[in-house]
């Protein structure tokens, strides 16, 4: 039987510039973690439909959310340090929330990009990309 969970019980943790692991999740509304795989075509002469095998594996995570003073300033601080080549990031994330247990997804993270919006109906809000750099891990939160 299948157990579901609230999106709203989701967990996300970045790494600051200082190297202190902090919680953002109460200024995020939506945290989205694609794998891709790369793919190389491998069709020969003499068929008719393209075949492919599977290459290398990546992941990214991109986070949307609201503007929040002192998160701004952690996210500032590490995409300093990405354009100096120094930050090397661990993330957490929990998408049913980090109860005991749960599942966890860890691995180290490059901010690539982040911004900030305004606009005159709605809350400011910030977005950020990060390129997962190395292996993910699947565990549980302790």
């Amino acid at each position: 039987m299948p157990t579901f969970r609230h999106g709203k019980l989701t967990v996300f943790k970045i790494t600051d510039a200082a190297g202190t692991l902090r919680d953002i999740s109460n200024t995020l509304r939506t945290v989205n973690f694609p794998n891709d795989a790369d793919t190389a075509e491998n069709s020969a002469f003499g068929t008719f439909d393209k075949t492919f095998v599977v290459g290398l594996v990546g992941h990214s995570i991109s986070v949307d959310g609201m503007f929040d003073a002192t998160v701004d300033g952690y996210l500032n601080g590490i995409l300093a340090l990405d354009i100096g080549g120094t930050y090397t990031g661990v993330f957490q994330y929990g998408p049913e929330g980090a109860t005991s247990g749960r599942v966890r997804y860890t691995g180290v993270s490059l901010l690539t990009s982040y911004g900030r919006t305004s606009g005159i109906g709605d809350m400011a809000g910030v977005s950020a990309n990060f390129q997962i750099t190395g292996a993910t891990t699947r565990d549980t939160w302790p």
